[in-house]
């Protein structure tokens, strides 16, 4: 049999990614040109502050990053292609976790809720801001009674004539201290369990709305993660979004899209200080060799690079499928699980090579190594990931 060499290279590498065209390749360097010289110089302070502040949001809506998938007539860029958001989740994730879990709760969590469910009255008043960056954005589900069970909520809404008074708490909300439109789930016919959960707009100012402190996280200093609390807060009609009683329909359908956008984060972010990690094993001698000669570490190096390898592939593979429509709920919750264990897995190892240097704080594996942590519990912890896989395997 005739061996085709050609087929196979030999120049060694990541794999060669097939799901981006020239278009593509050319908003990624966009991206990289905002993140080098918008976010870059200033990420000191954005850690120090716990959060990158107004003036980030507004650069990024200058340069349409932030309404990628929303209509022209709202202000948006028109591209029905879930890919160009993504790529700049990977581009933000490379200098910290932090940015695209902060920029995507707004332009993946939030857009398809206001895009999709929305009346025209509500998308005139709210999508071109959001935008522009002058209406930052959070989605207030997390309750310190329950994370992952959503169906379980304790925030209520009761009606008053037309409007709707709001009672409750949430916690853990990324944007929570900044955002000026909050998207909160509230339940509004006790008796009838998931099916009786709603969706309101929240804006900043409304009297009853008040925030608590920016969290103390182990990682991801960049982001503004707060408490947040109403007490009476009149909501009118005006923004209620969707159905009485459809949120737990609403969040479930976009969930998975959340979800797909947490597992591009994972892997990205850990492909980025898995490649700080090989130049450094080339370069830090030990006995006067470069640590990544020695077998051991060759060897976990060469696991780490076919790890994720394979955990880009699949992931990628679910892009292709959220594009076209067809990413399953199970799939996505795949997707999420096993590269936020890939990720931790990567990050530890590449923490244990970097040595004592891996534990200082002024590395970008010891940052990207406290980051990542929170990837197995947010959008669904990974043992829920797995609940759901089990249920659709008949477990």
């Amino acid at each position: 049999m005739k061996l085709l060499v050609s087929n196979f290279s030999s120049d060694g590498g990541p794999m060669k990614r097939a799901i981006f065209d020239p278009d593509h390749e050319a908003f990624r360097e966009s991206c990289r040109t905002f993140v080098d010289r918008t976010l870059r110089p200033h990420h000191e302070k954005h850690m120090a502050n716990h959060g990158f502040g107004r003036e980030v949001w507004l650069e990024l809506g200058k340069h349409g990053f932030l309404g990628l998938n929303v209509p022209e007539e709202y202000g948006g860029a028109g591209v029905d292609d879930l890919r160009f958001s993504l790529i700049l989740a990977e581009e933000l994730s490379k200098l910290a976790f932090a940015y695209p879990s902060c920029v995507g709760i707004h332009t993946n969590c939030i857009a398809p809720y206001l895009v999709d469910l929305c009346t025209e009255e509500q998308k005139q008043r709210w999508l071109p801001g959001f935008c522009s960056g002058e209406l930052i954005t959070a989605l207030a589900m997390t309750e310190a009674s329950g994370g992952s069970d959503l169906a379980a909520l304790k925030t209520k809404a009761v009606p008053d004539g037309d409007d709707w008074i709001l009672n409750g708490s949430k916690t853990f909300i990324t944007n929570g201290a900044s955002a000026d439109f909050v998207l909160v789930a509230a339940r509004t016919s006790p008796d009838k369990g998931a099916k009786g959960i709603s969706l309101f707009a929240v804006e900043a100012g409304m009297p009853g709305f008040e925030r608590g402190r920016k969290l103390d996280k182990v990682g991801q200093p960049e982001s503004d993660i707060s408490e947040l609390f109403f007490g009476d807060v009149r909501v009118p009609a005006a923004n209620v979004i969707g159905d009485i009683d459809r949120g737990f329909v609403y969040m479930m359908e976009r969930l998975v899209a959340e979800r797909i956008g947490s597992a591009v984060n994972n892997i990205s972010h850990a492909r980025q200080i898995l490649d700080e990690t090989l130049v450094y094993a080339k370069e830090r001698k030990a006995f006067g060799t470069p640590i990544g000669s020695f077998q051991a570490n060759k060897f976990t190096l060469a696991e780490l690079q076919t790890l994720a390898e394979v955990t880009q592939a699949f992931v990628d593979q679910c892009v292709m499928e959220a594009v076209h429509g067809t990413l399953t709920a199970v799939d996505a919750a795949k997707a999420k699980w096993w590269s936020a264990q890939a990720q931790n897995d990567i990050l530890d190892s590449c923490l244990q090579l970097w040595g004592g240097y891996g534990y200082m704080n002024e590395y970008h594996v010891a940052r990207g190594w406290a980051d990542a942590r929170a990837s197995k519990i947010w959008a669904g912890s990974n043992e829920i990931m797995k609940e759901l896989i089990g249920r659709d395997m008949g477990l």
